[in-house]
């Protein structure tokens, strides 16, 4: 068992004061300089874990902490009440355990510190949220070089309260030299930057994107005591992209001290040098796609109109090429199989772009990074992050833009079979649908079969090194043919153009892409918290109707049989288990009882939604406010979690009755 998320934000927070207070910080790092000035020889550079413990404890400084930090466990027992629920103590010694972090002494590290925020303006308004109070709060997002870090909320305030530290390791790979430290030349050459994406969660759980910013770290590099602090400006997303949200105060200091710092200037002239490279390469590659969009026009007129997307604005309004959105991504040993992955995207949440006022869709395509911490985003993050993925599990995939039924613009997957097999993946429901090609010149021997999916036209299709766009007489899906290699049908780009300013590192000016997250949801606990709130909101229901509700546990447990079953045909399209469930509620059924059920499914955790959703319907509606003789009710919540704490959650309401005539 684990505290609620507040009280435990509580308690970590009152350690956390009370660590700034005594100054532990200051204080280490004053004996980490003194132990490595005093006790390394000249030529040696290392310094053990081991030798930074002895120093920590001879100086009393680990003494001191733990007792500061004394939790009194002997009158648990007498002052709190008798309770299944573990004393606070065990629970806040697990976490600390939990972010104890190894350190490699042979490696370099950035340690970045948030020391708060001001100039949220939006929130001036905000009153102070009082103890215990659930109120709106702001999610810190960190990602540099495949390292993820997430602060712990703080309430929305005009001058949020961030103080985070994370350490990032610098380091460089398949150079061919493991063991030896990265020193501030090298460092200079690593141009990833420190991509930090901030989120705000209100009272209902529902995330929104505030900020999306890319820290350029390398100035820490050329300062004397290899420490900086920087003042970070972060500017609003879409359509307010150029207004300030607010500031955060940054310091960054460098693990183990560097032996020898850059000059500011030369740390400045690199920087340039690299902007000026990438300014470059996009001007080229601009150039190119204006030829190229000219000479597809030439072909036929009547392209002018055809969705062929070159360029999409990301977050922050920044014009870039459709490719760069796309790469191979491996998800380790958190998804086994490409339809597992399709599952996955398919539990992420569809939200289009919000705009203000009317005008049709705002297009935004989000950083791989701000998709996932937000999770959720528009079809075509979906799509972007669905094509990686089959990518990743070595499929020829391909982002596909067109339009849906009434011209609707919209964005999926499709991937080509090494027998010729095109197949469609729609990333918001996790369908596949073969696509058979008819050709329109040939006489109609038969009606021809209405296809399955749901789309109409296409304009292009990419993924992270071809682009190609459609040519054929008509852009109608039901009759293109999907021979991407003739290219009298697909106009593709210039492979070595893409290359030039999509591939990995060829320009500064590319997000780098995040790894995947596991899920640190509990699907136990979840599934139980979510049917109790349930069973407290039916009863409440039914109790201002006039009615008594009777839960019946067994014929609840009978019904997870059929919710595994659900899922499991979500992710593979294979029905399994059905007899069996059947089987068993027949059982459970006496002669002359009537036994109705309904199951619906949702991607979101919110108890008090998915009731009022399910009331809509018709069906349950009947079966929660069920009328008769030995009226049963039951139901059964069970959660599947997926990466980046996704979840797709299926609930089942049912009853069983007498039949009275």
């Amino acid at each position: 068992m684990s505290l609620p998320p507040e009280k435990a934000s509580e308690l970590k927070q009152l350690i956390h004061q009370q660590l700034s207070k005594m100054d532990v910080h200051g204080r280490i790092r004053e004996i980490l300089a003194e132990t490595i000035r005093e006790e390394l020889a000249p030529d040696q550079q290392q310094l053990s874990t081991e030798d930074l413990i002895k120093a920590l404890r001879r100086r009393g400084i680990i003494d001191d902490v733990m007792k500061e930090l004394n939790f009194v466990t002997d009158n648990v027992d007498q002052e709190l009440p008798p309770s299944p629920k573990q004393p606070i103590c065990f629970t806040d010694r697990q976490s600390t355990l939990l972010k104890k972090t190894n350190i490699d002494p042979t490696r370099r590290y950035l340690y970045l510190q948030v020391l708060g925020g001001k100039a949220f303006l939006e929130h001036l308004q905000e009153p102070e949220p009082l103890p215990g109070q659930v109120c709106s709060t702001f999610t810190l997002c960190l990602h540099f070089r495949n390292q993820r870090f997430r602060s712990k909320p703080v309430p929305c305030a005009c001058e949020p309260d961030f103080h985070d530290g994370f350490l990032l390791e610098v380091h460089r790979e398949n150079l061919g030299d493991g063991t030896r430290m990265a020193d501030s030349t090298t460092m200079l050459s690593i141009s990833d930057p420190i991509h930090m994406v901030l989120i705000k969660t209100d009272i209902f759980g529902e995330t929104t994107l505030v900020a999306s910013y890319f820290l350029e770290w390398r100035s820490v590099l050329g300062s004397e005591n290899g420490a900086t602090n920087l003042t970070v400006e972060l500017m609003g997303v879409g359509t307010e992209s150029k207004v300030s949200v607010g500031i955060l105060n940054i310091k960054l200091e460098m693990y183990p001290p560097l032996s020898q710092t850059l000059s500011q200037e030369v740390v400045n002239t690199q920087l340039a040098l690299e902007r000026q490279k990438t300014a470059e390469k996009e001007r080229l590659f601009l150039v190119y796609a204006k030829q190229w969009w000219r000479e597809y026009l030439q072909i036929r007129p009547s392209h002018n109109s055809r969705l062929v997307k070159i360029f999409a604005q990301d977050e922050n309004g920044i014009n870039r090429p459709v490719c760069s959105y796309v790469k191979p991504l491996r998800a380790g040993r958190l998804l086994d199989t490409p339809r597992q992955a399709a599952r996955f995207v398919n539990v992420l949440g569809y939200e289009r772009a919000p705009v203000i006022g009317g005008g049709g869709k705002q297009e935004q395509w989000c950083t791989l990074l701000a998709f996932l911490c937000r999770n959720k985003g528009d079809c075509e993050d979906h799509a972007n992050l669905l094509c990686s993925l089959l990518l990743g599990y070595g499929l020829e995939a391909f982002v596909c833009v067109g339009t849906k039924a009434k011209g609707v613009p919209h964005a999926w997957v499709m991937t080509c079979g090494t027998d010729g097999t095109i197949t469609f993946w729609e990333s918001l429901t996790g369908h596949r649908y073969i696509h058979k090609s008819n050709n329109p010149d040939e006489p109609p021997v038969a009606e021809q079969p209405k296809p399955l999916y749901p789309y109409r036209t296409i304009g292009c299709v990419f993924n992270h090194q071809m682009f190609l766009g459609n040519c054929q007489p008509s852009d109608s899906v039901e009759i293109c043919v999907f021979d991407l290699n003739d290219e009298s049908k697909w106009k593709p780009m210039s492979e070595e153009a893409i290359k030039s300013v999509c591939a990995p590192g060829a320009t500064t000016s590319l997000p780098p892409f995040p790894p995947l997250c596991a899920s640190t949801i509990d699907a136990s606990v979840t599934s139980n918290e979510i049917e109790m709130q349930l069973r407290l909101l039916v009863s409440e229901h039914r109790k201002d109707l006039g009615l008594t509700t009777v839960w019946e546990d067994q014929l609840s447990y009978l019904l997870s049989p059929a919710l595994a079953s659900y899922e499991f045909e979500r992710t593979t399209s294979i029905s399994a288990g059905n007899e069996e469930f059947q089987d068993a509620i027949r059982r459970a059924v006496p002669d002359g009882h009537t036994f109705k059920g309904f199951p619906i499914h949702f991607v979101y955790r919110n108890a008090r939604r998915a009731f009022a959703t399910c009331l809509r319907s018709p069906f349950c509606e009947e079966i929660i406010c069920c009328r008769g003789d030995q009226v049963r009710l039951a139901v059964r919540v069970r959660v599947f979690t997926y990466p980046e704490s996704a979840c797709a959650v299926w609930i089942m309401f049912a009853c069983k009755y007498r039949s009275v005539l």
